[in-house]
């Protein structure tokens, strides 16, 4: 499956679509499983309790609020591409990371975690036809397909690994 046009997305989506920089997405998922490896091994223990600045997330929980994500979007386009026909909600990620408990778990944990999470996300989306790729559907109000949300997950964790390097790390 090639990139989606933007018509296929919210154009909010756009931004992290745009970090992806192959055109096929079962390209994209093979590509980023090293890069998602290095990053996570690259963050030490001691590393991942840093925030950059007073009210912001720690290492953890930005890979916490990751890891919801990576969940809660596979599972939309799950249901979308089963012709789900009702709208699914949206969620508040301030909410879920407060409610996380992601600063008392190991950072091994939870990059196993994420590995877990992320290769079952993979084989979902192998697993769908060229049709259910093109499936839409609404969540948040906003309409969106099968394939954006896929290559809105590529983009969502290259997004954060940059805040991450560019934020945290690079001090």
């Amino acid at each position: 499956m090639t990139r989606p046009s933007p018509t296929k997305y919210p154009g909010f989506f756009q931004s992290y679509i745009e970090l992806v920089p192959e055109e096929d997405l079962a390209d994209a998922f093979n590509k980023q499983t090293p890069v998602i490896r290095s990053f996570l091994s690259s963050i030490s223990e001691e590393k991942s309790h840093i925030v950059y600045e007073t009210g912001k997330w720690s290492i953890k929980e930005v890979l916490q609020h990751i890891i919801d994500a990576e969940r809660i979007f596979s599972y939309r386009a799950l249901c979308f591409a089963r012709k789900e026909k009702a709208g699914l909600p949206g969620f508040e990620e301030k909410g879920y990371a407060a409610n996380s408990n992601a600063d008392h778990r190991s950072w091994q944990s939870l990059g196993n975690e994420f590995l877990i999470v992320r290769q079952s996300t993979h084989l979902l989306f192998n697993s769908f036809t060229d049709e259910m790729l093109e499936s839409e559907g609404t969540a948040n109000n906003y309409l969106i397909n099968v394939a954006s949300i896929g290559f809105l997950l590529l983009g969502h964790f290259y997004h954060h690994k940059k805040i991450v390097d560019e934020r945290y790390l690079a001090k």
